[in-house]
């Protein structure tokens, strides 16, 4: 009999230890993710509780606040589509989305003073209240570029390359966040797929924009490449693999390569790189990392090592093959190109505040990634001015402005080609570093280039 006690307490010992080891690992180690899930039924709760905190634009322009109907708080979007992927949403059907959900706790009143402050208003039963917060965003330029869309699938990013901040990151289609309960459905069922942030999720081709991301490697490998010419005879063979030209080019230097978007230039700087050299300039970029926005972005992709054989990377370095990116991305690399080989860390919160105003949250602009030197920045700057000058890019041009681009013709399997462009302004000292896509468009030259344009001589006319 006292052996069985014994053999008992035993089990429900071990089973208790069982427990508490279980239950410390939810408290500890997913305690933090749990918490912090979209569809967690706390945050409804607290909804119903407290005045959520209001979101502002750069410019003081009201994007997210809350109303207050028969005693129960509804969210107010004023902008609706234009910021939908970036201001999110809350729904107690479809949980929650972009800032709203990655600031939920400062935007609820549970960070900071506010916690305690709200945990007394609790207690005392008088109005608990969320923090604000203020974003980089201009809902202004946020507006244009979505016109400039005009409901064709695509997508425009716009950056400080000095700072990181982001200006405008507006992707099409969109959805009017006001309406999600009723419209979740179609949503879901569109093959548009309008709940995608193209901007930061999207994984595309980036055609000829890459050829930055090659020449900056190029460079570094061989700085000797700025003074050489190149010759180009409308295509280029590689293990039997013919890669054709937009053109005979003839004798080019890799400025005037990027200038005129030289196939045949790059495709044999990409071979020349080899599998380790191609995968450093990429990498040297970021293009494989999240930036960590506070909102979900996809990370670029490469073929594997292995798998960059010559011909892989011909197609590569001239942003065909296996490569995929997002428009932030591609942002980023014509930012690094625009503040001397330097990537800041972008960010589009500017200011958190709790409810009494106090500044709980500030960011300011943090140095990411050194993706090339300020030398080779120059060189291929210089190319990219060239290319608006009189190459591939003149429709981005603005007039009393020096502005340096990139075009890009992505082919894909999908339809016709991606329009891309990347690029920035004012050449001399750049505050702005865009990059812009429609899918299926053709011509990067023709289509993307002059939204760009557009969009920097707005950006020019606010100050920015």
């Amino acid at each position: 009999m006292k052996n069985n006690i014994l053999k008992l307490g035993i089990l429900m010992l071990g089973l208790f230890s069982i427990l508490v080891v279980y239950l410390s690992y939810l408290q500890v180690i997913r305690g933090p993710a749990i918490a912090a899930n979209t569809y967690n039924r706390r945050f409804q709760e607290y909804e119903a509780q407290v005045l959520r905190g209001t979101i502002y634009d750069a410019k003081g322009a009201v994007l997210a606040r809350t109303e207050f109907t028969d005693g129960r708080g509804r969210r107010v979007y004023p902008r609706g589509r234009e910021t939908a992927h970036l201001i999110g949403y809350i729904s107690e059907l479809y949980g929650r989305a972009g800032l709203e959900s990655t600031y939920d706790r400062y935007l609820l009143g549970r960070e900071g003073a506010d916690r305690i402050r709200n945990y007394v208003n609790k207690i005392l039963d008088r109005q608990q209240s969320g923090g604000d917060m203020v974003l980089t965003l201009d809902a202004n330029l946020q507006e244009l570029a979505v016109d400039l869309l005009g409901g064709r699938r695509g997508a425009v990013v716009l950056i400080d390359p000095r700072s990181g901040a982001v200006l405008v990151m507006a992707s099409s289609p969109s959805f009017d966040p006001n309406r999600l309960d009723n419209i979740w459905s179609s949503l879901v069922a569109d093959e548009a797929a309008p709940l995608i942030n193209r901007a930061t999720q999207g994984a595309y081709p980036p055609g000829s924009t890459f050829k930055v991301v090659t020449a900056a490697g190029a460079l570094a490998e061989k700085p000797d490449l700025a003074a050489k010419t190149f010759s180009c005879p409308g295509f280029i063979e590689v293990d039997g693999y013919k890669l054709m030209d937009t053109d005979v080019h003839g004798e080019v230097d890799i400025k005037k390569a990027l200038a005129v978007s030289c196939n045949t230039t790059f495709a044999q700087l990409g071979v020349d790189l080899g599998p380790d050299g191609f995968e450093k300039a990429v990498k040297a970029f970021g293009l494989t990392q999240d930036p960590g926005l506070g909102v979900p972005a996809r990370p670029g992709t490469i073929a594997p090592t292995d798998k960059l054989h010559p011909t892989e990377l011909a197609s590569s370095a001239i942003g065909q093959g296996e490569v995929l990116v997002s428009p932030l991305q591609m942002a980023l690399v014509a930012a690094a190109v625009a503040n001397k080989g330097v990537i800041m860390r972008p960010y589009l919160v500017d200011t958190v505040k709790d409810s009494m105003g106090e500044v709980i949250l500030q960011t300011s602009g943090r140095k990411w990634l050194t993706a090339t030197s300020p030398q080779i920045a120059g060189i291929i700057k210089e190319g990219m001015l060239e290319a608006v000058r009189y190459g591939t890019a003149t429709a981005a041009a603005v007039p009393g402005m020096q502005v340096a681009g990139k075009t890009g013709s992505a082919q894909n399997p999908h339809g016709a080609s991606h329009a891309w462009f990347i690029g920035f302004a004012p050449a001399s000292q750049p505050s702005l570093a865009v990059a812009v896509i429609l899918e299926n468009a053709g011509s990067g030259g023709a289509v993307a280039a002059p939204i760009a344009g557009r969009l920097i001589a707005a950006a020019a006319a606010k100050g920015y």
